[in-house]
């Protein structure tokens, strides 16, 4: 039922979001995408008496259903892997008879289980989808409190999530867990194994709803070459007056120079560049590639030719992170491209350094992560 349940939904949110373009997301801190669940659950209880097995009809009887509750807080550690805390409980019964008041017992069950959002992992993830499709597998341990049972057990279930609010979401949790035979201080009436059809099964139908506490949503990782193609056609243009000035340089180079004939100065070559920038990922001062400085070492050929200074400045986003932060991190970018400039055979001299922490210049946010060199 689960899986059958699975590839309808999936099915239908691929039609919904078939336009959304996927993309990958910045790694949050330990303190973001926390939330905590509150439920009401319809339970129904399964004996390992029953090992012949039972019909849903018999799954609903009112002799082995009843109403309880369940809490839980969790964590994403990324859109689509996440860890749950569950506790569920506290009225119960167990199938001794077909007699309702003489099946009742009070317990609990306690699981960690690791969560699975698959409508992120499989569609992109996207903070304004409504419905999030979340199969999970938990273990922990349960106690039957009427009659003093402690037992572990494995659990399965499909959490449906639906957005209410950008904090709130309306929850449908469908889980069964199995437990030890014994569980339901009932007799084991068969050789106990450890397969299915011999545990003691709970299975539950939650309503109720998630908070999300503090960060809840994901940035999206810069997309480096769309951050390049920003200032792409003025670096062609600047590339493009390089080659010029090589060229007049060698024609002024190659003519012949007669001695009593006035020479005109040739006119200097000036060349207006604007800044090449180099970006970084959240919180790094870390070049990612040799292709960042492809557009570096032109404008560093055309401070060798002029015998003109740079001007580095390294930023932050003023987005994330405290000021001190965000100047430590700018002054780290700068320097960081500082070095690969001294690579490239220009002196130290030629290099003047600026760190402007943390600014919110250009939008998106993640394009201040960046460092920029020009020529002064």
């Amino acid at each position: 039922m689960i899986l059958a349940f699975a590839s309808v939904s999936l099915t239908i949110m691929a039609q919904d979001e078939v336009a959304e373009e996927k993309h990958l997301v910045s790694t949050n801190s330990f303190w973001a995408n926390w939330y905590v669940q509150a439920n009401f659950a319809a339970t129904s209880f399964w004996g390992s008496q029953e090992d012949k097995g039972i019909s849903f009809g018999q799954l609903t009887k009112d002799y082995r259903t009843n109403l309880g509750f369940s809490l839980a807080i969790g964590k994403w550690f990324t859109p689509g892997i996440g860890l749950r805390t569950k506790f569920n409980g506290v009225w119960g019964r167990s199938v001794i008879s077909e007699d309702k008041a003489t099946n009742a017992n009070k317990y609990w069950t306690l699981q960690e289980q690791v969560m699975l959002n698959l409508s992120n992992m499989l569609l992109g993830y996207n903070e304004q989808r409504v419905w999030n499709f979340i199969p999970y597998l938990g273990g922990g341990i349960g106690r039957n409190m009427t009659y003093g049972r402690y037992s572990m057990g494995l659990g399965l279930g499909l959490l449906n999530t639906f957005r209410l609010t950008p904090k709130l979401d309306f929850n449908l949790d469908v889980n069964i867990m199995a437990l030890e035979p014994d569980f339901d201080g009932c007799p084991v009436y068969h050789n106990a194994s450890h397969t299915f059809k011999n545990k003691d099964r709970n299975v539950n139908v939650e309503l109720g709803l998630t908070y999300r506490l503090g960060k809840s949503t994901w940035n999206r990782t810069p997309d480096i070459e769309a951050m390049q193609a920003l200032s792409q056609s003025e670096i062609d243009a600047l590339n493009a007056q390089l080659a010029d000035a090589l060229a007049e340089n060698e024609r002024l180079s190659a003519q012949e120079v007669d001695p009593q004939t006035p020479q005109m100065e040739a006119p200097a070559v000036q060349i207006v560049t604007a800044p090449v920038s180099v970006f970084f990922d959240l919180g790094k001062a870390v070049i990612n590639s040799e292709r960042e400085l492809q557009n570096v070492a032109a404008l560093v050929e055309v401070a060798k030719q002029q015998g003109t200074k740079l001007l580095v400045t390294g930023y932050a986003d003023s987005q994330t992170g405290s000021e001190e932060q965000n100047l430590q991190l700018s002054q780290q970018r700068a320097d960081a491209l500082v070095a690969e400039l001294l690579k490239l055979g220009i002196s130290s001299d030629q290099i003047e350094k600026v760190a402007a922490g943390g600014v919110d210049t250009i939008s998106p946010a993640p394009f201040n992560r960046r460092a920029t060199v020009e020529i002064k």
